[in-house]
């Protein structure tokens, strides 16, 4: 629990094993091996007040989660090897116990049992570490497809799926489908505005690809002839606003600036004639072309500002001008002229996402996103709540690795399930984790999902506070880091 604000440093064999808790463990801090000792504890039924209250459990019954295949593989190693070890120690002659002093919480939790007792705990550990290979410890997309196949009439899911990993085919497919239905279909100006934001289908892909899971929150508009029609009337409309009084102000210009050159009341080396002469023949030439959309001005851009004249002119009050005050308004206004482009592209999310989840339902395919979002789905149906309860007494206490690297729809299935911010008592909820290791954003990791974790356990917060990785030097100035960015962001 926290004091003071601060986490409490986690002690293995006091931990409580009921409720939900969040455990930071920085890299190197033991996060593993606590995980292991934790798991050989509910095994055991250890702990006495901290305990787990439906007594000792065994492999099944013990979700454990983290997020990579390799990950996954090296901890069920190390948990059937924590056992082992245990089972071992529970094995050893009464007469050979350790000193008092030994450091292994194996000999603490050995020595919490009277000495009667140690076979059968060590029978029971044997038990957990052959049984290990069923073990319920999977990635979070492992466990999500297990719970659809195995409950599939309280989540809706279909008895038989497809698990298609590679839909890269599929995808392209699709996207090639709302080519040939949108894009060939456009007249000429409308298939140049298109190609120039997207050249081919491949282009279009590379962009739609990362925000098929987000279609739902996109706008639904037009279609792109629709689109494309609309926003060229209104791009024309606004151009031509714009170019109005331009045709008239580069000629007033000319004569101004050539007039103030007779006089030498320019600075030439800041204002040549030939430099204002190619400006303002840009600006009639775009004024007087309808389909000129940006005068090439360079240096321009800056010299013709009110500010500009100002330091050029060497002699007298500089001149006074409605185009110096435009023109630092002109650019602007052209780079915010209707742009299709996000509008093309919501309308190409939108449809590619739909035909290809009609596409995968034909097929009876999904992906591993459709695992997370279909037990979401099922969790937050009609049938929820008795899901969550079946799922709730089939993994009476999960342990969640990595905890920084979930993401919103990932934890509102753990919330689900095991009710965070209620602390219930009859079953136990743990995440791992550390947020500055929080690295995996662009895989849909949210830090701020972790911080709602940490604001929902409220005090039950501890800390592995050890590092054996690395020297005190280096941890010092890991720390001295990250307290200097709380700092600023503080204040």
């Amino acid at each position: 629990m926290t004091k003071n604000g601060q986490p409490t440093p986690l002690a293995p064999l006091a931990f409580p094993l009921v409720g939900s808790h969040l455990i930071e463990a920085s890299a190197g801090t033991g996060k593993t091996y606590t995980i292991a000792m934790l798991y050989v504890r509910l095994v055991l039924g250890h702990g006495g007040g901290s305990a787990f209250p439906g007594g000792p459990l065994t492999p099944p019954d013990i979700l454990v989660v983290t997020f990579t295949e390799a990950a996954t593989e090296e901890l069920r190693d190390r948990i059937r090897a924590r056992l082992a070890e245990a089972a071992a120690r529970f094995r050893e002659d009464p007469a050979g116990i350790r000193p008092p002093d030994d450091p292994d919480p194996l000999h603490h939790l050995r020595a919490g049992y009277p000495p009667d007792q140690w076979p059968v705990c060590a029978r029971r550990l044997e038990l957990a570490a052959e049984w290990m290979d069923e073990a319920a410890v999977s990635t979070i997309h492992g466990w999500c497809n297990r719970m659809l196949r195995e409950h599939a009439f309280d989540s809706g899911s279909p008895f038989l799926q497809n698990l298609e990993t590679d839909q890269r085919a599929l995808a392209a497919e699709t996207v090639r489908d709302y080519w040939r239905t949108f894009v060939y279909p456009l007249d000429q100006d409308g298939a140049a505005t298109f190609l120039a934001c997207w050249s081919a289908p491949d282009a279009l892909q590379r962009v739609v690809g990362p925000l098929l899971g987000h279609a739902g929150r996109l706008p639904e508009p037009d279609g792109p002839a629709n689109v494309l029609r609309a926003m060229r009337e209104e791009r024309q409309q606004r151009l031509a606003e714009l170019k109005r009084p331009w045709a008239a102000w580069s000629e007033e210009l000319r004569d101004l600036f050539d007039k103030a050159k007779a006089a030498k009341a320019i600075d030439g080396r800041k204002l040549r004639s030939d430099w204002y002469g190619n400006w303002l023949d840009a600006l009639r030439d775009w004024a007087t072309m309808p389909d000129h959309e940006m005068p090439d001005l360079g240096k321009g851009w800056d010299r013709l500002k009110r500010e500009g004249i100002a330091e050029a002119w060497t002699k007298g009050t500089p001149p006074d001008h409605p185009a110096f005050e435009a023109i630092s308004r002109l650019k602007p206004a052209l780079e915010a002229l209707p742009n299709p482009k996000p509008a093309l592209l919501a309308h190409a999310v939108r449809w590619i996402a739909r035909t290809l989840d009609e596409a995968r339902r034909r097929r009876a395919e999904i992906d591993f996103d459709d695992l997370l979002t279909g037990l979401d789905a099922a969790l937050r149906g009609p049938l929820g709540d008795r899901l969550a309860d079946i799922i709730r007494r089939q993994f009476p206490v999960a342990l969640v690795d990595e905890f920084q690297d979930t993401d919103p729809v990932q934890y509102r299935i753990f919330e689900r399930v095991y009710q965070v911010a209620e602390n219930r008592q009859d079953c136990a909820l743990v995440l791992i984790g550390d947020p500055k290791q929080a690295i995996y954003a662009f895989r849909g990791a949210d830090i701020h999902t972790y911080l709602k974790a940490r604001r929902a356990v409220g005090n039950r917060v501890f800390t592995l506070d050890t590092n054996f990785r690395s020297t005190g030097a280096m941890v010092e100035a890991a720390n001295h880091c990250f307290r200097r960015a709380e700092e600023e962001e503080g204040g």
